[in-house]
């Protein structure tokens, strides 16, 4: 839209393909490439068999797939809700509170993951709020690590608000909490599907802090990606990647396709 002429546009359309295709489309083909592998001699991968899949259908990798499934969305729920209620309570602070409320939800993004899985390791262990060993440490992690993407996207949506509504429907005698659910809520919830579909797929993806955390008995897909890379397994590794990512995208397919009915009403 900035650039006007045909040879420019071309020029730019180029270099996007050539910066997106080695950066960020490559690595993933060669993920998909592998997990049909039967060999890596070369520089790709080659050979073709779906054996690495069948052996994930027959293993335990579908239950590390639900698990992964159940945490993120239950995650990604908790961190929508902590998020929406903070952005809505916000709004009522001078602007010295709220940003000291921004620097408490962003701060588990400025430390690394790790040290985050540590800090609640070391909280949650004894009495009289033991977590430790329970897939509720776990979530609680999760939950931690993603809020601040919740709390800042529902903000933003909030500052872009138009207040004539709320003035309108106050006006004609709506209580407080009306307003909330029948007004302020629906408008914002475009940014509220898109909050979820961005917690979603980073509580998917969650590896470091689940690692220090997880149960024996509560094995995410991630960390069975890494015992299985780490093993030596390559191409199950993959095929695992493979079912991860198609999993995360056609929740945020669905995620998206509400998003859009959410607009168009």
């Amino acid at each position: 839209m900035l650039v006007s002429s045909r040879p420019a546009r071309r020029a730019l359309h180029a270099l996007f393909l050539a910066l997106f295709l080695p950066v960020f489309a490559l690595p993933l083909l060669v993920i998909v490439a592998a997990s049909f592998a039967t060999n890596w001699s070369g520089a790709l991968p080659s050979g073709a068999t779906l054996d690495h899949y069948r052996d994930l259908a027959r293993g335990d990798s579908p239950t590390a797939l639900l698990t992964s499934l159940g945490t993120a969305l239950a995650a990604s729920l908790a961190a929508l809700t902590t998020g929406t209620w903070a952005a809505l309570a916000a709004q009522r602070l001078g602007r010295r509170a709220r940003r000291l409320l921004d620097g408490l939800f962003l701060l588990p993004l400025a430390v690394p993951s790790v040290v985050v899985g540590l800090a609640l390791l070391v909280a949650f262990s004894r009495p009289p709020v033991l977590l430790n060993g329970t897939p509720q440490i776990v979530i609680l992690a999760h939950t931690v690590l993603v809020t601040a993407f919740a709390h800042q996207s529902v903000t933003a949506a909030l500052a872009r608000l138009d207040p004539a509504y709320e003035q309108s429907a106050a006006g004609l005698g709506a209580r407080p909490s009306y307003v909330l659910w029948w007004v302020k809520l629906p408008l914002l919830l475009p940014s509220l599907t898109a909050a979820a579909g961005l917690c979603f797929a980073l509580s998917m993806g969650e590896l470091s802090a689940t690692m220090m955390l997880y149960p024996p008995d509560w094995l995410p897909l991630p960390v069975q990606i890494f015992a299985a890379t780490d093993r030596g397994a390559l191409f199950t590794g993959a095929a695992l990647a493979v079912a991860l990512m198609a999993t995360t995208l056609l929740v945020l397919l669905a995620v998206s396709r509400l998003r859009t009915r959410a607009r168009h009403r």
